[in-house]
């Protein structure tokens, strides 16, 4: 009898050792997808200001607010606000086909990373639309039609939802709370820290 509930004590803190990097994991590594989404998003208006000859006044990204680029002089509009959510969509797509070609072991998590960004960047130009806030209205007010718009938001939204089928066992849902490891959550926790501080340190020298 002792040694049965040995085990089961055993097995108990086991699962309950699971639950907490499961809970770890989601706690950083979704925070920071957020915060790298907007990164890249913006940097896809940044690359197309810089092709365009537009001229940048100033790149807003900070923990506690919502990302933004700031232009002057703005030769191309439709393509500079286009830019933001393709290249925010596209640049992670090409990091997990990356990932998954190099066999990287974490590819799942960059797998759940771009279609974070698909989601994202699907619904905000899909709402945007009807909305007319943010990029949806500034690429309303240079030309694109509302069907575009809701077109790329339904797209994006359906194949970002799609990357995500499936992944819920590698974040430690159901029965494969084993799946998730310290080296993960470390990983997402180093990451973490490390985008808000450097944000901070951005936005301070802004």
């Amino acid at each position: 009898i002792r040694s049965m509930n040995n085990n089961d004590a055993a097995a108990g803190c086991s699962v309950t050792t699971a639950r907490l990097r499961q809970f770890l994991l989601l706690i950083t590594f979704i925070p920071w997808c957020w915060l790298a989404m907007m990164a890249v998003h913006e940097g896809g208006h940044v690359v197309a200001a810089c092709i365009t000859g537009a001229t940048i006044e100033r790149v807003v990204l900070h923990p506690l607010a919502i990302s933004r680029t700031d232009l002057g002089d703005n030769p191309n509009p439709l393509l500079v606000s286009w830019a933001g959510a393709l290249v925010g969509s596209v640049i992670p797509l090409m990091a997990w086909a990356l990932a998954v070609w190099c066999a990287i072991k974490w590819s799942p998590m960059v797998r759940f990373f771009a279609g974070f960004c698909l989601v994202a960047n699907g619904v905000y130009l899909g709402f945007g639309a009807w909305m007319g806030d943010g990029d949806a209205g500034d690429l309303l007010a240079a030309g694109a039609a509302s069907w575009q718009l809701m077109s790329f938001g339904v797209f994006a939204t359906a194949l970002g939802l799609r990357l995500w089928h499936g992944l819920g066992s590698d974040f430690g849902f159901g029965n494969q709370g084993e799946r998730v490891r310290w080296s993960c959550v470390n990983a997402t926790s180093i990451l973490l820290v490390t985008t808000v501080v450097l944000e901070l340190a951005l936005s301070s020298r802004g």
